[in-house]
């Protein structure tokens, strides 16, 4: 186990040494390809020859099995230079939701349910573009009511930029 645990550190350490150095997506392939895959295929092997050798039906019997299923999900990563090699921007993003899943129960409605998730929809994209939430969400309420229905995508946080004056007196 120990030398799963070294080769995927290994795999995450080449990851930060791309983010860390802002490497775009065809120099994070191009080092995945040249140093990354020589260990994850190394890490397949060892999966593969450890499960067929382990004889145990116990926990280290599972999760040999579980990283034998699932470590071919990770090849895509080494074709794509965009792709992560884990979920956790995903994960991260959705543990708000999760955390406060027993209030959603209280939302009043169906429709308040979707009221809420639309918001939270709308803040999560605020907060993945760098936009303050509340600087977006003020504006916008002065303006929809005599913005043109047909051109409501206008406002969404995508296409909103924010005023210099606005974004030096809000604070988050």
């Amino acid at each position: 186990a120990e030398l799963a645990l070294a080769a995927i550190g290994f795999l995450y350490h080449v990851e930060a040494h791309c983010r860390k150095r802002g490497r775009s997506a065809a120099e994070r392939l191009a080092l995945r390809r040249r140093v990354s895959r020589p260990v994850y295929e190394a890490l397949l092997d060892w999966a593969e020859y450890e499960q067929k050798n382990n004889l145990s039906s116990g926990a280290i019997g599972k999760a040999l099995k579980y990283a034998k299923d699932q470590l071919p999900r990770l090849r895509p990563c080494f074709e794509d230079g965009r792709l992560e090699v884990d979920n956790n921007l995903i994960e991260n993003s959705i543990r708000p939701l999760a955390l406060g899943r027993k209030n959603y129960l209280f939302a009043g409605s169906h429709e308040g349910a979707r009221r809420a998730a639309m918001l939270y929809s709308f803040f999560a994209s605020c907060q993945r573009l760098e936009v303050n939430p509340r600087a977006w969400l003020r504006e916008i309420l002065d303006r929809i009511a005599d913005h043109p229905i047909n051109r409501l995508d206008e406002l969404l946080p995508h296409h909103w930029v924010e005023a210099p004056a606005t974004a030096s007196t809000e604070e988050e």
